[in-house]
């Protein structure tokens, strides 16, 4: 199967999508709590930087990464360890400015939200008080 040079695209969006719910979302807020709590108290340096790993989308990305190019094999601009280190690195990029960008999507939805709520709060004790 051929590989294309914009796949680190594609992969980007994979490893984004992987790193940002295991460290930020809900549906792993027990496990990364725990990780968080290992992460500042386990006695070696080594098993609380373990435990950092899953707490940082950054940091987390750099595995996701390294897991998927093992898994689909993808190297960038060479085909020798070069092509898997220059993938690498452009898709964990590639991958934090996703997610940058997702966070601040995100701070701009909950803005507007709070912002609207607040109106209608503002209306609905106009209302109240015309009454």
């Amino acid at each position: 199967m051929e590989t294309h040079p914009y796949w680190f695209f594609i992969l980007a969006v994979v490893v984004a999508c992987v790193a940002w719910t295991v460290t930020k979302e809900e549906i792993f807020r027990e496990p990364r709590e725990y990780c968080v709590n290992k992460s500042k108290t386990a006695g070696k340096i080594w098993k609380r930087k373990f435990f950092y790993v899953f707490t940082c989308e950054y940091c987390f990305s750099h595995y996701v990464t390294l897991l998927l190019l093992f898994i689909t094999r993808y190297k960038l601009l060479y085909d020798d360890w070069v092509g898997y280190l220059i993938a690498g690195f452009t898709i964990i990029f590639v991958a934090n400015v996703y997610m940058s960008l997702y966070n601040i999507i995100r701070i701009d939805l909950k803005k507007g939200k709070i912002m609207a709520e607040e109106e209608a709060e503002k209306l609905k004790n106009q209302q109240q008080k015309l009454y």
